[in-house]
């Protein structure tokens, strides 16, 4: 097996070259998440032949710098696994890290996607909505324009908002209720899986994440804390109160996400965009809003390699340097 591992800050998701294999784990590492413990696990459990990595993780506040957050996830794969690791950064894969060239890693996972995909499906913009942030990629023949996250950021081609994680204070100014605006108190009250729980967007074991509250992860607990953003409560809301928050939380989102594809789609005159990620369905409906060709990857891959898509690219990626492996891959449908 070809194993592809890819640390985030929150999540560490796993996948095999094959598309056999796939699997998330919430590791917030600026918590000092047991991330060596469930690398070890994972090397005893599947044995792989090699291993592929990308990251995110580097950017947790746990660290000081990128340079030491890449040295330390680099340090703790290199001794969970006992086959051969492979890292990935903008200029390919590695087999070794060193401070110098450590920023090469950092957040290079969008790379891998975009490499992959050029590969199987060809020029097109990859929007990956994860739990945290969107990745809007131009796959292209040609060298791409923003490489670390602040270069991104500037371009346009990672937005700050995701599935899960995003706090309504940052995705929403006001909302609109009992026939005025009201203002969202900046505080730590509720976050976007609530707004997509609440409307069964998602099921409870897709929320991820902590609450805000340390509360359920039910959908009264999912409308409490929507309340909660107003400074209010169910007995004063209600339901229907609660329920008005979030879909006005996601229809911002969306159009927040909408605009940024259409940017990028009008820089590079590229109609097509593939849509990835948990947030798949999002980025969907924002390109219905945009007016811009949209194929789901997991109508590609399946759903499952779709939520976990950097990782299953670094593996694919790696098994071209495994013959037998990659025979294996291409013979594989991804059911």
């Amino acid at each position: 097996m070809i194993l592809g591992v890819d640390i985030g800050g929150a999540n560490t998701k796993a996948a095999s070259s094959d598309g056999r294999f796939s699997e998330i784990r919430y590791l917030p590492l600026w918590k000092k998440a047991p991330l060596s413990e469930h690398l070890e696990e994972l090397s005893t459990r599947l044995e792989p032949d090699a291993v592929g990595v990308v990251m995110t993780g580097e950017l947790a506040d746990c660290f000081e710098c990128r340079r030491d957050g890449v040295l330390f996830i680099a340090s703790e794969v290199e001794r969970a696994f006992e086959c051969p690791v492979h890292f990935w950064g903008l200029s390919g894969f590695h087999r070794s890290v060193s401070r110098e060239m450590a920023l090469d890693l950092a957040a290079a996972n969008w790379s891998a996607s975009a490499a992959l995909l050029l590969k199987d499906v060809g020029s097109c913009i990859l929007a990956d909505m994860g739990s945290t942030t969107t990745d809007i990629i131009p796959v292209m023949d040609r060298p791409l324009s923003g490489c670390t996250d602040l270069e991104r950021l500037l371009r346009g081609e990672l937005l700050y908002t995701g599935l899960l994680r995003t706090n309504l204070a940052a995705l929403l100014p006001g909302v609109e209720l009992f026939g005025g605006s009201v203002p969202l108190s900046s505080e730590l009250f509720s976050i976007t899986a609530d707004v997509y729980l609440a409307l069964g967007d998602i099921e409870p074991d897709a929320y991820t994440c902590e609450t805000p509250d340390g509360g359920p992860k039910s959908l009264k607990g999912a409308l409490r804390r929507l309340a909660r953003t107003v400074c209010s409560d169910l007995d004063e809301l209600g339901e229907d109160g609660a329920l008005s928050i979030a879909a006005q939380a996601k229809s911002r989102q969306i159009s927040i996400v909408s605009t940024g594809i259409s940017r990028i789609a009008e820089r590079h005159k590229i109609r097509r965009v593939v849509a990835a990620g948990v947030g798949e369905f999002i980025v969907e409906d924002a390109c219905e809003r945009a007016g811009l060709e949209c194929i789901r990857l997991s109508e590609i891959y399946t759903e499952r390699l779709s939520d976990v898509f950097p990782a299953f690219a670094v593996a694919r990626l790696l098994s071209e340097r495994y013959p037998m492996s990659q025979v294996r891959a291409e013979n594989c449908e991804y059911e």
